[in-house]
């Protein structure tokens, strides 16, 4: 199979990777950028409500706010994240009259996502080739008569991302398990699912267990397969802080990325005219896929100093009477091969022997790691290893310790918390029947991966999804366009144009929604949603801005009008309650959902309020055997044929997710385009390539090949062996069927390429 991509105005040019983050620079190009989407007067009124108590929580990424807020409390990405909902672009009925669903899907990601917000419910009806404006009443009454039509309720898929309210999550499940599925896959399937498997497996609780305080009263932040530079800029402003405060952070990473070199914080003087903060003392530059051989290899030499100290490296007093499994763990390491840690890792004895060092001189250790550890085949086991580190000196349950897995989107953890997930636990169910009334599904639905499977084998017949862009964030972007071209219906509840609205079924809806920064008025009056972010704080988001058409509607009102429609006959919920009082589905939730009691008035606080995290808290651990587990991870090292590449799929600086803020990756020196692959200058020479080419990425797995085409070739120092390129546009070479170990999740980083020139 190939997919050529649409390459207008895509022709890169190449700089200089940057070794800093942020400062002046990051403040020009973020009040550009917002001067251009929003106007001088509209971008003042909104980026003074950004992640305030009184204002809205940012639509982009999941890191906490402090305490102390400052007046500006935002970063670069967060100002695109805004000037993009907030932009005062409109996408009307004349746009989708001149343009045919086909020409929209010649077009790239960046092109769609410009053309601003939608602004009235669109249709596409059988045989037509274009979107044509429809009422809301007919809209939502099509979309329930063919759902009340499918022959099963598993025929229906419901799908969500992590920008969604607590409030509309809660409700969104709530209706799907009414209309009989657990169909609910989310983009966690995607991304920290493995973390989600290995934390539940072995602490109980499929979360974090350190707080923003615990951040900056470290001794040692180990931050591995993350970039918080592009992916989570105010994280920088912690790990100065915690710099500041003495501790010392490594970073692990295939690439180096400028955002753990140095950070010039552009609201403190000395980040402006000053030097900034150097910020990794030390910088792993480990090979894709050898982050479990490098965390077993740690591991080794840490029970090493242990026996040869007499004892004193280990903290034994807490394995004995909080852990379970270390005597088998112990025994497994003796077994581990050292010309393997070599392969996989490709580091010096002498750089791994370092960190080390490092371990052993701090008493207080936290791990920080996003998608660089989650997309392998081996991921589960590598985040395993993981808390096996944690555990061996007793980092966890205590101040400044612990598991910090960075969640992506705003609210993607809160998301799961409210039951966005396939496989619920008995618990949720029976506390849904209590209070609702009804007999929720106990089958285990479909996630991502089998959502795709099950559309494509024509055992799906409807896709409904709430927010995100699934075919640009799915992998094998092929097989997802034709299994969603395959149903009878699909539906997208959206802000914005993306490229999911160009894969349609027989029929196709898209209902424009209310964005984060937009005032929600309901029947009841101004409304507030809560969001949850990484680290388990729940906190109220109030929009302020007048929303950008008079037909929009919230999140929470088009679920509840449809569930009304679809399924108020055979359940007695009261939709339309919920629908116009966001406080109803609170007080539902605050009986449904653990540590949510007093939800109403908790949320009033300043801040927030806190979610029970056994593990941190109290060293208290859910698991089997009621013990934080230790378990054997063996190691394989992943074959890469000589003449082939191990390809990771990345981020630009100028992107966030699947939406395409613009064409430049300033920090890796990328002006002007996105289909670039970097490959280490080394790897060039033996492949016959050079910087400039121009090359197909081409994979083979079982049997079938995928190919992307037209990437211009950067040499870059990247880890050898290795290659990386920016997704949505390498996804169509990530085989569907390559998934993580337990997880499912897509091996996004462990892609084997060929590098064809054309």
């Amino acid at each position: 199979m190939s997919t050529e991509e649409d390459r207008r105005g895509d022709d890169p040019v190449v700089g200089e990777p940057k070794t800093t983050a942020a400062g002046a620079p990051g403040v020009a190009v973020a009040m550009r950028h917002a001067m251009r989407q929003m106007g001088a007067r509209r971008t003042v009124a909104t980026l003074r409500h950004v992640n305030q108590v009184d204002g809205f929580d940012c639509p982009g990424c999941a890191w906490p706010e402090p305490h102390d807020r400052s007046m500006a409390e935002f970063c670069e990405n967060g100002v695109k994240a805004v000037a993009e909902e907030a932009t005062r672009a409109r996408v009307d009925r004349s746009f989708f009259a001149e343009h045919t669903i086909a020409d929209l899907a010649e077009r790239d990601d960046h092109w769609l996502g410009q053309q601003g917000r939608l602004t009235e419910p669109v249709v596409k009806r059988p045989g037509a080739d274009r979107y044509e404006p429809i009422g809301w009443d007919e809209a939502l009454d099509l979309v329930a008569s063919e759902l009340r039509a499918l022959a099963d309720p598993d025929e229906a898929v419901f799908y969500t991302s992590g920008r969604t309210s607590n409030e509309a999550a809660f409700v969104y499940q709530l209706f799907a398990r009414a209309f009989g599925t657990n169909n609910l896959p989310d983009c966690s399937n995607m991304c920290h699912e493995s973390s989600g498997a290995a934390l539940n497996e072995t602490l109980g609780i499929g979360k974090g267990t350190v707080t923003l305080d615990d951040i900056t009263h470290t001794d040692l932040l180990i931050v591995v397969g993350q970039n918080p530079g592009t992916n989570h800029p105010r994280m920088l402003t912690a790990l100065e802080e915690a710099k500041r405060n003495g501790a010392r952070i490594v970073a692990v990473n295939p690439l180096p990325e400028a955002g753990l070199l140095r950070f010039d914080n552009p609201q403190k003087v000395r980040g402006l005219v000053g030097q900034g903060t150097d910020l990794a003392d030390l910088f792993l530059q480990v090979r894709s896929n050898g982050d479990l051989a490098l965390f077993s290899a740690i591991n080794a030499r840490l029970l090493e100093r242990d026996a040869a100290s007499g004892g004193t490296v280990l903290d034994h007093e807490f394995i004995a009477q909080h852990c379970d499994g270390f005597d088998e763990y112990a025994a497994s390491l003796e077994k581990l091969s050292w010309d393997d840690v070599d392969e996989a890792t490709g580091l010096d004895r002498s750089e791994i022997d370092a960190a080390v060092d490092l371990v052993v001189g701090a008493d207080r250790i936290i791990v920080c790691w996003a998608m660089g550890l989650t997309q392998h085949r081996n991921s589960v086991a590598t985040i395993r290893e993981v808390v096996n580190f944690l555990l061996l000196r007793g980092n966890m349950g205590r101040p400044g310790a612990g598991a910090c897995p960075v969640r992506g989107h705003s609210n993607v953890q809160g998301d799961r918390t409210m039951g966005i997930y396939e496989k619920p636990s008995e618990a949720l169910l029976d506390a849904l029947a209590a209070e609702f009334g009804f007999e929720p599904p106990r089958d285990h639905g479909v996630d991502t991966v089998d959502a795709i499977r099950a559309m494509a084998d024509g055992r799906a017949r409807t896709f409904f999804a709430v927010g995100g862009n699934f075919v640009s964030a799915a992998p094998d972007t092929d097989v997802v366009r034709a299994a969603l071209e395959r149903c009878r219906l699909t539906v997208n509840v959206s802000t914005k144009l993306n490229r999911s609205h160009t894969a349609c079924g027989e029929i196709s809806l898209i209902l424009p929604c209310l964005g984060r920064t937009e005032a929600d008025v309901r029947a009841a009056g101004p409304q507030r949603v809560t969001v949850e972010d990484s680290m388990g704080v729940v906190h109220a988001s109030h929009g302020r801005l007048d929303p950008a058409s008079e037909h929009l509607r919230s999140e929470v009102a088009i679920l509840s009008e449809l569930a009304e429609r679809t399924v108020g006959e055979r359940v007695t919920i009261d939709w339309p309650a919920m629908r116009d009082d966001y406080a109803v589905i609170r007080s539902h939730i605050s009986r449904v959902i653990p540590g949510f009691d007093d939800m109403e008035r908790r949320i009033a606080e300043p801040g927030g309020f806190v979610l029970p995290n056994p593990p941190r808290d109290e060293r208290r651990f859910a698991t089997a055997t009621g013990s934080a587990r230790f378990t054997v991870n063996p190691l394989e090292v992943l074959a890469i044929p000589a003449d082939q590449l191990l390809l990771q799929t990345l981020r630009s600086h100028d992107q966030y997710n699947t939406t395409i803020y613009g064409l430049d990756d300033r920090y890796r020196g990328i002006k002007g385009g996105r289909r670039v692959v970097f490959v280490s200058p080394t790897d060039l020479g033996a492949l016959g390539l050079a910087d400039g080419d121009v090359v197909d990425l081409v994979s083979r797995y079982e049997g079938v090949e995928r190919r992307a085409a037209g990437f211009r070739v950067v040499a870059y120092p990247i880890a050898a062996r290795t290659c990386a390129a920016y997704f949505p546009e390498a996804n169509p070479v990530v085989p569907l069927d390559s998934t993580a170990e337990v997880s499912n999740t897509p091996t996004s980083k462990s892609v084997v390429v060929s590098l064809e020139r054309r």
